[in-house]
């Protein structure tokens, strides 16, 4: 997508995050794994790092970064940078080689490592130390088409600062990674995956993502396997202007898809949410309408298994200072039909293994 103006200002990112079992132990551990390209028309060999100073006088970061990392009681992120010259991107479908880390459709191979010395004399990384490599295939099941804000209409203006495709809002994973040397293996039955792109020339604040195919209908007790609740936006600029905070919620449920979506007009879709930092656990809170149907939504993480994401603008500015992102969310859907002015219960569902993220630009930072 950074063809145009975007190649010398804009980001591409491709995310992946899924749940792994220790080979020995069983013991349940929460990934992701994520392929980013920076302002790649001013990109070499090496990649260009940009600190406030320089951004202050229009200097702007240049690289490519494969990001990793864990969630949990250690949980941590890892980061891997090679020049843009160094990245080569195939015609046609997705595969893109970054060194030794590779991503198609359909597979994913590659290694981070950072040792605690090169943390300590490399603070420009914003990483941390740890060693991930990782082995695996990627299935798609179900996807989730945000509509007009990311066709081509909107690409060819270039509209939106941020955009999102949820490509694979329920995916299959399957393979190994090894994390310090210790080996987890993936399944498709346990891994309750999820794949996403996100492109654009800047991040969106508030910046909220919710998302589970770990969905158990509290109704009948039968696990729901057809299924997946995606959630996600902020704040979107068009033609840099802001719009009211505005969120997309979608969930595919066994075959039918209640979409909740401001940019189809058509659907009447209204979504309030509400997020609260708190001592222990942090909380979201969603309401979804539309013409035919309630969702509400309301799901807790613990801030010990989060961690605080760091990511750069290609402006080189870092004005995400807390941005909680985790991926072991529990919490429940209440799902209602709209039927001549009155709401009928359809389901209410249990959702577990949540990605969950959300983050506010500082106010001092905004002005």
């Amino acid at each position: 997508m950074l063809t145009g103006a975007l190649a010398r200002k804009g980001y591409d990112w491709w995310w992946h995050s899924f749940t792994a079992r220790h080979a020995k132990t069983g013991e349940e551990k929460a990934f992701f794994i994520e392929y980013f390209i920076c302002n790649p028309a001013l990109g070499g060999d090496a990649p260009v790092f940009c600190d406030p100073e320089s951004a202050a006088r229009g200097g702007r970061p240049t690289y490519g970064l494969v990001k990793v990392g864990c969630w949990g009681a250690d949980a941590r992120q890892l980061h891997r940078y090679c020049g843009t010259h160094s990245i080569t991107i195939g015609s046609g479908s997705l595969d893109i080689t970054m060194a030794d880390c590779r991503l198609s459709e359909t597979a994913m191979t590659g290694s981070v490592s950072v040792s605690s010395s090169e943390r300590d004399a490399h603070p420009e990384w914003a990483s941390d130390a740890g060693r991930l490599v990782w082995d695996l295939r990627i299935d798609k099941k179900l996807h989730y088409s945000v509509g007009a804000g990311a066709g081509s209409l909107a690409r060819a203006l270039n509209l939106f600062e941020m955009y999102w495709h949820a490509e694979g809002i329920r995916t299959d994973y399957s393979g190994w990674l090894e994390l310090d040397g210790e080996r987890y293996i993936v399944e498709p039955a346990s891994c309750y995956g999820y794949a996403d792109k996100n492109w654009g020339e800047n991040f969106t604040s508030p910046w909220l993502w919710i998302s589970s195919c770990d969905l158990v209908s509290k109704t009948s007790g039968k696990r729901l396997d057809n299924s997946a609740l995606e959630i996600g936006g902020g704040k979107p600029r068009i033609l840099g202007i802001p719009l009211p905070d505005r969120l997309l919620a979608y969930l595919a449920y066994e075959g039918r898809g209640y979409d909740f979506n401001f940019s189809k007009v058509w659907q009447g879709a209204d979504v309030t949410f509400a997020f609260k930092e708190g001592a222990d656990d942090n909380v979201w809170s969603v309401i979804a309408r539309n013409r035919n149907a309630v969702m509400e939504v309301d799901l807790s993480c613990a801030k010990a298994e989060m961690q605080l994401m760091r990511y750069q603008a290609p402006d080189g500015t870092r004005l995400h200072k807390r941005l909680w992102n985790g991926g072991t969310g529990t919490g429940e859907i209440r799902l209602f039909a709209r039927k001549a002015g009155t709401v009928e219960p359809i389901d209410t569902i249990a959702i577990g293994h949540v990605g969950c993220e959300y983050g506010e630009y500082q106010r001092s930072e905004q002005e």
